[in-house]
This record gives structure tokens, sequence and C-alpha cells, in this order.
């Protein structure tokens, strides 16, 4: 596995076309916990995430299959698009748009790899953290929450997002610049440190 490590995305998919398994294991290792807290944190429901993760990864295969994948070096950003093109599909398969849960939803963290000491104390206070961004991101517009979930944890640039939820760059821009202040507000209406 330790071989598989060192390889680029586009070398991965390269040898599972050619039949290796292991590189596709690979591939979906390096990216399932990215993809699935997108998607929960975009339909908040656990179990529709993990049915449309599937469905995400049972078309990236399909497609590598049959070598009509073209997105050479951005496999992230494309797997993403495949994603949020389910979710969206769900919600207009069923005409309503997701709610906001209250529930506790950590898993849109477990992307972030943030090196602190793992004792007790710091546990509390990042889990503390987690939970209090949660509720922010919770609270801002459907739109500017979509951005900043695709820009920070899906690693996705801003042409990329516009393509992805079909509205230009500028507009793209615009809503993570207003996400963002409508965040730094609430940090300092709560006078939150993070």
């Amino acid at each position: 596995m330790k071989l598989y490590k060192s390889l680029t995305d586009t070398q991965l998919i390269l040898r599972f076309q050619e039949g290796d398994c292991s590189a596709l294991e690979m591939l979906i290792s390096r990216y399932k916990d990215k993809l699935f807290s997108s998607i929960l944190f975009l339909v908040k429901d656990k179990f529709l995430a993990e049915d449309l993760f599937q469905e995400t990864f049972l078309r990236i295969i399909d497609t590598l299959r049959s070598r009509r994948y073209n997105e050479e070096g951005k496999f992230l950003p494309w797997a993403m698009r495949i994603a949020h093109n389910l979710c969206v599909d769900y919600f207009r398969k069923i005409k309503r748009t997701p709610t906001i849960l209250t529930q506790d939803k950590k898993d849109i963290f477990d992307v972030i790899h943030v090196v602190v000491n793992d004792n007790a104390e710091s546990r509390i206070i990042r889990n503390q953290n987690y939970d209090r961004i949660h509720q922010m991101l919770d609270k801002l517009p459907e739109e500017q929450r979509e951005v900043i979930v695709l820009r920070h944890f899906g690693d996705m640039s801003f042409k990329e997002i516009a393509e992805t939820t079909n509205c230009s760059i500028n507009t793209a821009l615009g809503r993570m610049r207003y996400g963002l202040i409508n965040l730094r507000k609430m940090m300092l209406e709560k006078q939150i440190n993070l």
C-alpha cells in the first residue's frame, strides 16, 4: 500500500483502468472523508448521505472503467461535482430544499487535520469549536454555506464551484465573501475565538 500512497491520482486512475483494483481502493481511501462530509453537510441526513456517497463512487467507477474520465489532475473537484449534482438531483426529485437540523454533525470536520495535543482538555475544546462552527455555518444562507463547504472542505477552485453550482465566478466569489463576512459577524457577536 505504501507504493500506492506515493502515486498521483492520475497514476492511480491509469492503474485501475488496467485492472488494478488496489489503485481504486487507494483513490477512494484518499478522498472518502472529504466527499462524505460534503454530501452530509448538504443533505443533513447520514443515511441519505451514505446512499449518495455510494452512488457517487458507482458513477466514478463507471466513468473510469469506460475511460470517459478526462479531468487529468483534478480528480477531487470532479468527484465533488458528481456528488454535488447527485445532491441537487435528489432535492429536485423530492421538490424540497434541505432543512437545517440541530443535531451534532461532527463528520464534516473529520477532513480537517489540526495538529493539537491529543489530551482530554484539547479534545473538549476542539469539539466545542467544531460545534460552534457547525452552528454558525447552519445559520448562513444556503448559497453562502454551499460555497464555503465546496471551497474549504472540497478544495474546489471558484471556477469549479461556479460550474458546479451553475452560477458565474463572480457570484461564487460574492457568496464566499458575504458568507465569510457573516461568519465574522457571528463570531464577534458571540465573542468566539477559534
